[in-house]
């Protein structure tokens, strides 16, 4: 963790000194975040692995945590929301290994089974955040 804890400093010094990076949006952002996902697709159809994959890997997390610091100056959520978020979904959409509280309680389960428990919750997810965006909830 020390590494994530110095990467966000790094980027906020970046925002602050930097009059390039300080400049940056989320849309201007946007077509280098697309560019760096195409080029981790690409080492990876290319077999590349070790520290090749490492590199490009290193620079989607740059995009994620300068998105994560411009929405943190615009106090919307930071890095570590952004990571709560993730284990929240991963928590929820792997059943056969959590409990809804995130406890650790791995049970047997197929493939098919593990992507249409996926595939459901998911759905559900989107159902429920389409009712409270219409004020349903």
């Amino acid at each position: 963790m020390e590494n994530f804890t110095r990467l966000k400093e790094i980027i906020g010094h970046l925002r602050e000194h930097c009059p390039w990076t300080g400049q940056l949006t989320h849309q201007s952002l946007t077509p280098y975040l697309i560019e760096e996902a195409q080029e981790v697709a690409e080492e990876i159809r290319e077999g590349a692995h070790g520290d090749p994959l490492r590199k490009e890997l290193g620079d989607i997390l740059l995009q994620v945590a300068l998105h994560a610091a411009i929405a943190e100056e615009r106090e919307e959520f930071d890095f570590d929301a952004v990571a709560e978020a993730i284990c929240a979904k991963l928590i929820r959409r792997n059943p056969h290994v959590f409990e809804p509280d995130g406890t650790l309680n791995p049970q047997q389960a197929s493939i098919e089974e593990i992507d249409a428990a996926w595939n459901r919750i998911k759905q559900q997810e989107k159902a429920e955040e389409a009712s409270r965006a219409a004020g349903l909830d």
